[in-house]
């Protein structure tokens, strides 16, 4: 009788760093423990040096990224996204991902939207899962979501699979004359890779909400290799 191997552990990369007020080291080492609980390694790095490692990239399965603003080189950027295409996953939340490395037009187009801006600052407002995404995994059982913190207005395109979105409102005074729908939540596929983000997420009170942990909990193991 054949004895049986043990079951292969995925890798997570979890690349940290950028501006300190989204508290990168504080908010990725609260995923470490569900990483490792559901059967990741985990590889923690504090510098983009670490997409360019082409041995590292192709032993991820999962790469979570909380870098904001920032600069990245074509050779960290190239190594990112052919490891994506390749079929590592990619995710993560807030400015970590949306608002990372502005002078990049390739890395926008990779992750599908770019953050604009929040235009008044912490407000009290909701996510609503999209009606016909809700049995989506990642957002299963979830509605309704009311937060206060940022509100993201997002730049984003078409190709994005928007699981919830967050409405800006008019109000006198706006330059704009319409109430504004933002995806809140989406993923995207990008090659045999695919992306889970989630724009909530300025402070740690934000990911602690169990909604918003959940969602970006099963972002990460729905994005997995």
């Amino acid at each position: 009788m054949s004895e049986e191997l043990p079951e292969e552990k995925r890798t997570a990369l979890v690349v940290r760093g950028g501006w300190v007020g989204h508290q990168p080291v504080e908010a990725t080492d609260s995923f470490l423990p569900f990483l490792r609980g559901s059967g990741f390694e985990t590889v923690v790095r504090d510098s983009l040096d670490c997409y360019a490692d082409a041995a590292l990239m192709r032993r991820a399965d999962l790469i979570v990224q909380c870098w904001t603003q920032g600069t990245i080189e074509p050779a960290q950027l190239n190594g990112l996204t052919a490891a994506i295409e390749a079929g590592t996953g990619f995710a993560g939340w807030h400015g970590g991902i949306v608002d990372s490395f502005r002078d990049s037009p390739d890395y926008m187009h990779l992750v599908g939207g770019q953050f604009a801006c929040h235009p008044r600052g912490f407000v009290d407002y909701t996510v609503e899962v999209a009606p016909d995404k809700t049995a989506h995994p990642i957002v299963a059982g979830l509605s309704g979501i009311t937060v206060r913190t940022e509100q993201y207005w997002v730049l984003a395109d078409a190709y994005n699979e928007v699981l919830a979105t967050t409405t800006h409102p008019c109000m006198p005074g706006d330059p704009w004359a319409v109430p504004v729908v933002a995806p809140a939540v989406w993923t995207r596929n990008w090659g045999s890779g695919r992306i889970a983000i989630c724009t909530v997420g300025h402070k740690m009170e934000d990911l602690n909400l169990p909604a918003i942990r959940a969602i970006i909990e099963r972002g990460m193991t729905w994005a997995s290799r």
